[in-house]
């Protein structure tokens, strides 16, 4: 089989394209980063990022790591193996940094969210002053050596009570992450099942469920179980997990269309492997954006609901908790909601732009530097896993 005119394209997004291959009626179609070859009347099945090819009417599906010639059944290790996609994924992810870290957003995002986990893993130690400490004294105070924000109105020192805070809202951040990711998902699948019928009702529950306000969430949560962090991290997640699937449901749905899935199908795999290898890959940067939208909106529905009294409950340090104690004095001590404000504000911009700077990074459409990444090193080692596959089936022709 002559292999000359195959195109590599690193690319989850792009769509097929086919090069002659010569031979007869051979051709080369490329999909998402993978690369496959018929001929002889062969069928061609791409699958995400792996290689197939077919001759005399086999099928030739070669997944990430091992390739299986047509009619033999036989899995040969890929070229490189496990350690060669390691090193590619590890130059990606360096690429990703460096271009984040190149641009004004994404450096202030990444110093942002860095000095944030410092002072959260400092606090688990050290504190200027104890928790609970006070010294009726002093309420109120302003900045000084002692204090160096000052003291909120129990005479309790602001800047150690926001260390400790950090800790808290950072876990409040993560867990709703993780939680509203994993119902996005969830739902997403679920809105682009095969089922029509499954679809449809699950489209309609969405856009029904969306629509409740995340406070009244919480507050239906906090009559059996009381205010705590736990009543803040379900109430975000249900109402982030639920507008993740809308808004990534219209791109899963292109991808769950495309014909590589039908290709994965096809190959004999199930809905939940074609959810993780093929639809998560193509709403990568939708999930970045509205994941990190999610992280920065717990902070600040953290501080609405301790508020409102239904978020993390007395004596439990969150910087809700520093901005409720004091804004009630905010005409008389500006300075002690000033800090807890300045906090929720910086660290809410920097999730903002850390999503959108991320998206931008990991995109080869819009990262040039992923790209000369993929073509360093994807159709070298296409081409040679093709040649290799191609001498096999012939060998086994003859």
């Amino acid at each position: 089989m002559d292999m000359r005119g195959i195109v590599a394209v690193d690319h989850p997004q792009s769509s097929p394209t086919t090069a002659p291959a010569g031979g007869g009626g051979e051709s080369v179609s490329v999909v998402g980063g993978g690369v496959s070859a018929g001929g002889g009347g062969g069928n061609v099945s791409v699958v995400g990022d792996g290689v197939s090819a077919g001759g005399d009417g086999g099928n030739m599906p070669v997944g990430d790591a091992s390739e299986s010639p047509a009619g033999t059944g036989n899995r040969l290790p890929l070229a490189g193996g496990g350690a060669q996609r390691r090193r590619v994924v590890s130059r990606r992810i360096a690429v990703t940094a460096r271009t984040m870290w190149s641009r004004g957003t994404g450096r202030y995002a990444l110093v942002m969210l860095g000095i944030w986990l410092v002072v959260a893993f400092v606090s688990l130690f050290w504190t200027p002053r104890p928790l609970l400490e006070t010294d009726g004294y002093h309420v109120w105070a302003v900045p000084s050596s002692a204090h160096w924000l000052g003291t909120d109105g129990t005479g309790a020192d602001v800047l150690s009570w926001l260390m400790a805070g950090s800790r808290t809202n950072l876990a409040i951040a993560a867990l709703t992450v993780v939680c509203s990711g994993a119902l996005g998902l969830l739902l997403v699948g679920l809105m682009v099942a095969r089922s029509n019928a499954l679809a449809s009702i699950s489209v309609a529950v969405v856009d029904a469920l969306i629509s409740i306000p995340t406070v009244l969430i919480a507050l239906l949560l906090a009559v059996p179980f009381g205010a705590s962090a736990a009543v803040v991290v379900g109430a975000c997640s249900i109402a982030y997990g639920l507008n993740l699937a809308r808004v990534a449901r219209p791109a899963a749905l292109l991808a769950a269309r495309s014909q590589y899935v039908a290709s994965a199908r096809a190959n004999g795999a199930g809905g939940f492997g074609v959810l993780v290898r093929h639809i998560v890959p193509n709403i990568t940067p939708v999930l970045a954006v509205q994941l990190s939208m999610s992280a920065g909106t717990s902070v600040l529905a953290e501080a609405g609901l301790t508020y409102l009294g239904v978020g993390v409950g007395a004596g439990v340090p969150s910087w809700g908790h520093s901005l409720a104690t004091s804004v009630k004095l905010i005409n008389v001590f500006p300075l002690t909601v000033l800090w807890p404000g300045l906090v929720v504000t910086l660290v809410v911009v920097a999730l903002n732009l850390f999503g959108d700077a991320l998206r931008d990074a990991a995109d080869p459409v819009a990262n040039p530097a992923l790209r000369a990444m993929a073509a360093t090193t994807v159709p070298h080692d296409a081409g040679r896993e093709l040649r290799d596959a191609g001498r096999k089936e012939a060998a086994d022709v003859r």
